[in-house]
């Protein structure tokens, strides 16, 4: 079995990140988002291990103390953490966790996890930006103008990331976005373990024409070595 691979998304608020993963994961077999725990307020229609795991401020300092957090940062004035445990089983069992969180979240993932992808995702200007941060109706305009300030602090560090989509046309993000993961998989890296019963039949078969044996060293290389 491939172990899954982590998947760190980001984009400022109001780029669309959290409605194109809701999409993806139904879509893809093997791929899960990881539940963060929060210090913020629950709001309507949010679902406790669901949307996030709520928790107190010192409960969350508590898991601090006790290095439960794979990652945790301070965003606007609440905590954001997560569980480093519940991440690497879903890994081990073979599937791909994403992880939904900011760039220093991801700067920090990044320094104990090499193998980890990075995507970060834009809106296609900052008038859409702020017309999606005002069309969710949840927020003042002086939240909003602290939002769009606090974007440009996260647009910074698009640099830092592996691959940038711009989520200008919904449909669009969606297939770049699924192409990322599915490019993953289909590596050889990962072909030779998923599909170690068909390659080692075509290898049988190759193998047994004595013709063919010099070609099937150049094919099929790496399979003897697993």
């Amino acid at each position: 079995m491939n172990k899954g691979t982590l998947y760190i998304i980001s984009a400022p608020s109001g780029a669309g990140k959290t409605s194109l993963i809701k999409k993806l994961v139904p879509d893809l077999n093997r791929l899960m988002v990881s539940v963060s725990h929060t210090t913020r307020s629950q709001r309507p229609g949010e679902i406790e291990g669901i949307d996030y795991f709520f928790t107190s401020v010192d409960n969350f300092q508590q898991m601090i103390n006790n290095s439960d957090f794979l990652e945790y940062a301070q965003v606007f004035d609440n905590y954001y953490g997560t569980a480093q445990s519940s991440v690497e089983q879903s890994l081990n069992n073979g599937i791909d966790v994403i992880l939904e969180i900011d760039w220093q979240g991801a700067a920090q993932i990044r320094r104990l996890l090499k193998d980890t992808i990075s995507i970060f995702i834009l809106p296609p200007s900052t008038e859409v930006l702020r017309q999606r941060l005002q069309s969710r109706g949840q927020d003042s305009e002086k939240i909003i103008a602290r939002r769009m300030q606090d974007a440009v602090n996260e647009i910074v560090h698009y640099g830092e990331y592996d691959y940038l989509i711009i989520n200008d046309d919904f449909h669009t993000a969606l297939i770049e976005l699924k192409a990322i993961i599915l490019s993953r998989r289909l590596t050889v890296e990962h072909q030779i373990i998923q599909q170690r019963s068909l390659l080692a039949e075509l290898l049988a078969k190759c193998s047994s024409n004595l013709a063919l044996v010099d070609k099937c060293d150049y094919f099929f290389p790496k399979l003897v070595l697993y």
